[in-house]
């Protein structure tokens, strides 16, 4: 068996995994440095941890400071971009 290690720009995928937090990605790609905010609703702290996860991946692939902020009475939770 030969084993060669290649860079992984060099593996091409044909579909993007697919995942319940697409919408929450495509709306973070829409917003604007102080502009509009998004208001998510959560239903317990381990989707919130996945939310932020989500959002922290989505900050460090793309170079971008989406920030949050959290309303523990209503279980929302805001992401914002600063100016």
């Amino acid at each position: 068996m030969k084993i060669k290690v290649i860079p992984r720009s060099n593996v091409r995928t044909s579909k993007k995994s697919s995942s319940k937090f697409r919408p929450l990605i495509e709306a973070l790609e829409s917003l604007q440095p102080g502009g509009d905010a998004i208001e998510v609703t959560y239903t317990n702290d381990k989707e919130l941890n996945s939310m932020r996860n989500v959002v922290y991946t989505f900050n460090r692939e793309n170079g971008q400071k989406v920030k949050s902020g959290k309303d523990a009475l209503n279980s929302k939770i805001y992401f914002f971009k600063d100016k």
